[in-house]
């Protein structure tokens, strides 16, 4: 049986470097032999790229971040690996990885690649965009503000009357473009706004204000092309204030699952609906996480959709469709098959 070369791109620049790495470690181990056969490619955390013989290297020492390499330019046996492939798995989350960058350029060159396209994952990326789509689509979401560094400099005493008058506190500030809650601040009150907006700053030039939607974290799977399907809904219950990124990560935390998720079989539905028709407004093919806050039972508020999720032994989007029957590995197989065919049918355009 022939096999496909895959060119699994992960590491990156973003906060979540680390979680990238673990993702791809996963990836790489599941990938069916007998279809596939995987080129690891890392991006380190200066952006740096390594050939696939120097990442194998570093995976094989254990290291949980990626170092070394050569600008891309000049990367001359990170290009050869890639290069090599028919076909290109991106799991580099958040900067030049999640935000529709790196399918540029897969794009540009001629490569099918697993996952959303350019459009899908730089609105996906943008907290400020998305939210702006699925308001304007009808969906609900929580209040919020945007600010831009300049903003913050020149005007922060009116940008703090806007937040005091349209959203008031607890509220949340984080950068737009960011995940795995990286760079997010719970705000009590006013006394919190500086330190929270230099931690959000850090990251990005735009960030959000988001009143706090008190209720529970439900989230569901999303996987396909022309006709998606939608996994049930699963719930996640942070052992912190908020789920952060050590709520999330850290092997110490308590943070709990629950397959499917705690709520009524009509907010079942109508988060499945909602997911279903948010992939769609914002043109996801291939495959995505779609989360949402339910609060007092009953109020569907939509959070996100995240189009490079986590890959991880914790994380929620491969979890939801082994609840289904589908197994980590057939899983990714099925996330491939549909970035080729996706090729395949622009190929035809």
């Amino acid at each position: 049986m022939t096999t496909t070369r895959v060119a699994v791109v992960f590491g990156g620049k973003s906060g979540e470097h680390e979680v990238s790495v673990t993702s791809a470690r996963n990836v790489l181990a599941a990938l069916d032999r007998e279809i596939w056969e995987p080129v690891p490619i890392g991006v380190t955390a200066d952006g740096n790229w390594l050939g696939c013989n120097a990442t194998q290297a570093l995976l094989d020492s254990g290291a949980r971040r990626l170092e070394g390499g050569e600008p891309f330019f000049t990367a001359t046996s990170a290009l050869a690996s890639l290069a090599s492939c028919g076909m290109a798995f991106p799991l580099i989350h958040g900067t030049n990885g999640e935000d529709g960058t790196i399918q540029g350029l897969f794009e540009v060159a001629g490569m099918p690649y697993a996952g959303c396209g350019v459009a899908a994952s730089a609105i996906g990326m943008d907290k400020a965009l998305m939210k702006a789509l699925f308001r304007e689509a009808g969906v609900a979401v929580a209040r919020y503000l945007v600010a831009r560094s300049w903003e913050m400099r020149e005007n922060s005493e009116t940008l703090r009357r806007l937040i005091e008058k349209d959203l008031g506190y607890p509220c949340f500030v984080k950068p737009a473009n960011g995940g795995s809650s990286v760079g997010v601040t719970k705000v009590r009150s006013r006394e919190d706004l500086g330190a929270a907006f230099s931690a959000a700053f850090a990251y990005d030039d735009k960030v959000l204000v988001e009143e706090e939607i008190q209720g529970q974290e439900v989230e569901c799977s999303v996987l396909g092309n022309e006709r998606p399907e939608v996994s049930q809904t699963g719930e996640i219950v942070p052992d912190r204030e908020f789920y952060d990124y050590e709520s999330k990560y850290d092997t110490a935390s308590t943070s709990a699952l629950h397959i499917p998720a705690r709520v009524s079989a009509e907010v079942e539905e109508e988060v499945r609906t909602l997911a279903l028709r948010m992939y769609q407004v914002m043109d996801c093919e291939g495959y995505a996480r779609v989360d949402f806050f339910v609060r007092n039972g009953t109020e569907v508020f939509a959070n996100e959709i995240n189009t490079i999720p986590g890959f991880t032994n914790i994380s929620m989007y491969p979890k939801l469709w082994a609840a289904e029957g589908l197994e980590y590995s057939a899983l990714l197989t099925r996330i491939l098959d549909l970035g080729l065919q996706r090729s395949e049918r622009r190929a035809r355009l």
